[in-house]
């Protein structure tokens, strides 16, 4: 039988099988990998660091109701033992006396979360939402 002009006979080489499907595979896989990884977030604490490190000039004339938190979590307002269950009533008498002064908590690092977190919730119960964290 006569070939057509122009055709070729197969030189015999086995051409193998076509990678490129595969290869076009692993690198779809490759960047799902890479997009999905980006959009993990840390699980954290948001915090605000005070923008100059000079002190801010203290008004002499408005006082701060200071509670301090021991080692062994007492409570401590005003040189005296506060128990846990009175420390809003003691927050509220001294916030009736100067509506406009901070509570700030001075908790010592070796005290727990929740007695931190109790007086929180005490002052913002009387009525105080200017409530700071003192680091010892």
């Amino acid at each position: 039988m006569r070939r057509a002009f122009g055709a070729r006979k197969s030189a015999g080489k086995d051409e193998g099988p076509n990678l490129t499907p595969m290869l076009d595979v692993v690198f779809i896989m490759l960047i799902f990998f890479i997009v999905t990884a980006t959009f993990v977030k840390e699980v954290g604490l948001d915090v605000n660091q005070p923008d100059e490190d000079k002190p801010k000039t203290i008004d002499p004339n408005k006082k701060s109701i200071v509670v301090r938190i021991t080692n062994r979590d007492r409570i401590i307002i005003g040189k005296r033992d506060v128990d846990r269950r009175s420390v809003r009533a003691n927050i509220e008498r001294l916030h009736a006396e100067n509506p406009e002064a901070p509570v700030i908590i001075q908790a010592h690092p070796e005290s727990t979360t929740d007695i931190m977190i109790h007086i929180m919730d005490s002052a913002r119960q009387a009525g105080v939402y200017n409530v700071s964290l003192a680091a010892q």
